[in-house]
């Protein structure tokens, strides 16, 4: 078991565990360096999926409230939120009523992305542009998407779009309660409908 500490608004801290789980594999290299990234799906107030990838030193993140489509025809709302430690990646648990982000919390896909545009394989960079594009190579994301910055929500929060690039592995009409058991456990959670 490998211990974490996350970071709670009030500056309070929560110490949780999970166990060491095991990438899945993916094809080789297009580009630059790998990263890794988690879709975590959250029962808090609202059912959310929180979308993450690995940046520096911290997991940016995306509130995406109707989850990530495999359909290259849809875009997907993603509220950029604060960033989370590393340690966070693979987080399953249900976190008790009282405490921030109360509910259940599944990985719901994980595995590693590389960067391939706009302007090479630099994350940070595209990340302070506004727009990036990676492949993902997860256990149920796979394949070229985009995440690019909006200027909706009149300067309350920062929206992005999350969209899939048409590929092999788009796929018209997908809806992610299709698939809704954990990626890292298998389980599949009661949740709050």
């Amino acid at each position: 078991m490998k211990g974490l500490v996350k970071q709670k608004p009030e500056g309070s801290l929560r110490a949780v565990s999970m166990a060491d789980p095991i990438i899945p594999e993916a094809a080789p290299p297009i580009g630059g360096p790998r990263l890794r990234f988690a879709v975590q799906k959250h029962w808090a107030r609202n059912l959310h999926y929180d979308f993450r990838l690995e940046i520096g030193t911290v997991l940016v993140s995306w509130a995406v409230p109707k989850g990530p489509s495999k359909d290259p025809n849809l875009r997907r709302l993603a509220v950029h939120v604060e960033d989370h430690p590393l340690d966070y990646l693979l987080f399953e648990e249900t976190l008790p009523e009282g405490e921030y982000g109360a509910g259940e919390v599944i990985v719901w896909d994980f595995g590693e992305f590389e960067m391939i545009g706009p302007e090479g394989s630099d994350a940070a960079t595209a990340l302070k542009d506004g727009i990036m594009r990676f492949v993902l190579y997860g256990t149920k994301l796979r394949g070229q998407w985009t995440i690019l910055r909006t200027k909706m929500g009149g300067g309350r929060r920062e929206n992005w779009l999350l969209q899939k690039i048409d590929d092999e592995f788009a796929e018209v009409n997908y809806n992610p309660e299709t698939e809704p058991a954990s990626a890292l456990s298998g389980k599949v959670p009661r949740g709050r409908h």
